[in-house]
């Protein structure tokens, strides 16, 4: 798609739906940019570059005027729907604006139904959350706003927001999110947090991973790794001398 090509032309192109982790959907809108070619004599069309093919001969605009003031606008609705975000103050003040326009949603919770979580949480086929309600009313939650059966607690969805909105948190050996409570499982080495066990579950049944796999965290992984390339390496001075 373009937004590839144009990031590996090193543009600066912002997009805040995208991720190499699940397709592009295009809902954020930031990405736009305009596409002409010269037999079109003098057409142009603004263009989702996340989701737009490459084409042979195709003319690419990242930062005309108008698709600047297209970044400005949305952006100044983002502002009155995400008031709180520092992400979106942040890119909404690289195109200099400081205060939205519009009138700012009450009680908002950042969320800009860029829905990357829900589709993160498909593609682990597990489909736990969705979006409910319709208009100014939707919003990003479990069936029935309860607790949701099929998480398997593994944070997908927490880490691909882009505005920071799915809260977690991991105390005394239990992870919370969306109201359900996770086991986790901790290093046999050192003790720290590894993931919860039904997520441990699910990437033995999908990936076939041996369950020792989880015994011990990735530090201590490492560690273990260290230490046995450096008795590699001092015997091998032993044998040489």
């Amino acid at each position: 798609m373009l937004l590839a090509v144009i990031r590996r032309e090193g543009v600066d192109v912002p997009a805040l739906c995208e991720h190499e982790a699940i397709e592009p959907c295009g809902s954020c809108r930031l990405c736009m940019v305009e596409i002409t070619k010269k037999e079109w004599d003098g057409w142009k069309n603004h263009v989702t570059s996340c989701l737009y093919p490459v084409e042979d001969g195709l003319i690419v605009s990242t930062h005309t005027d108008q698709v600047m003031e297209i970044r400005k606008t949305i952006l100044d609705l983002y502002m009155a729907r995400c008031p709180g975000s520092e992400v979106i103050q942040k890119m909404a003040e690289e195109y200099g604006i400081y205060k939205t326009s519009y009138i700012t949603v009450p009680d908002a919770d950042n969320c800009i139904m860029c829905y990357a979580c829900t589709r993160i949480c498909e593609v682990l086929g597990k489909s736990a959350i969705a979006a409910v309600e319709r208009g100014h009313r939707k919003v990003i939650a479990p069936p029935f706003g309860d607790v949701p059966p099929d998480c398997i607690g593994c944070l997908s969805c927490a880490h691909i927001c882009p505005t920071d909105v799915i809260k977690w948190n991991d105390e005394d050996g239990t992870r919370t999110i969306w109201k359900k409570n996770f086991e986790l499982i901790t290093c046999k080495e050192c003790g720290k947090n590894i993931i919860s066990r039904e997520f441990a579950d699910y990437i033995i049944e999908k990936r076939e991973v041996p369950a020792e796999y989880f015994e011990t965290c990735d530090d201590c992984k490492r560690a273990e790794v260290a230490r046995k390339m450096g008795s590699l390496v001092t015997r091998a001075k032993e044998v040489s001398l």
